[in-house]
């Protein structure tokens, strides 16, 4: 897609010219994905750190879109397969202090609030193993991580049926007491 320009009603980008881009993130099979922001170089470090501590076994790749400096992606991790798929999704994003963190033999659940808890860590946008897209808006100066798209559209509202399949399914993970 070709720039635009494009006025919004609201001012937010008034006579600016900007692209927005949808970024299918790639998910290997037993994988999950959180795609997150931070603000600092160090985060790396400390995004891996509060991942370890939170889960030693979980396996791990960090990648991390520096946005200014030599705007590297820096990235990090204790598997060197999902190291490298951190590093490229973060350049495939390239979106200034993007980071993506892939995971295995541990869910999100089990390191989101430590992650909530690094003091370089803005916002996360995601934790998923659904299929997953980047929506990146680029505009003169660089890209940002809009949002993303987490799944697919709900089809309609669940039956008593399906909130006893819920529970159960629950409690046999071990997620709810029996």
């Amino acid at each position: 897609m070709d720039f635009l320009n494009f006025k919004l009603l609201w001012g937010i980008i008034v006579g600016e010219k900007f692209k927005v881009e949808i970024v299918q993130l790639p998910l290997p099979k037993g994988v999950n994905i959180i795609i997150g922001q931070s603000h600092f170089i160090k985060s790396t470090e400390d995004i891996y750190e509060a991942i370890v501590n939170s889960c030693p076994s979980i396996k791990f790749g960090l990648g991390f879109c520096e946005a200014s400096g030599d705007r590297l992606v820096r990235y990090e991790g204790n598997d060197e397969e999902l190291r490298k798929l951190a590093a490229e999704t973060c350049l495939k994003i390239g979106a200034g202090h993007v980071f993506i963190i892939y995971l295995k033999d541990g869910w999100p659940i089990n390191v989101l609030n430590a992650l909530k808890n690094v003091p370089e860590v803005t916002r996360i946008f995601a934790a998923t193993a659904n299929p997953i897209q980047a929506v990146v808006i680029e505009t003169e100066q660089g890209r940002g991580l809009l949002g993303v798209i987490d799944g697919y559209k709900p089809v309609g509202i669940e039956t008593e049926e399906k909130i006893r399949e819920r529970r159960v399914f629950l409690r046999k993970i071990g997620y709810k007491l029996k």
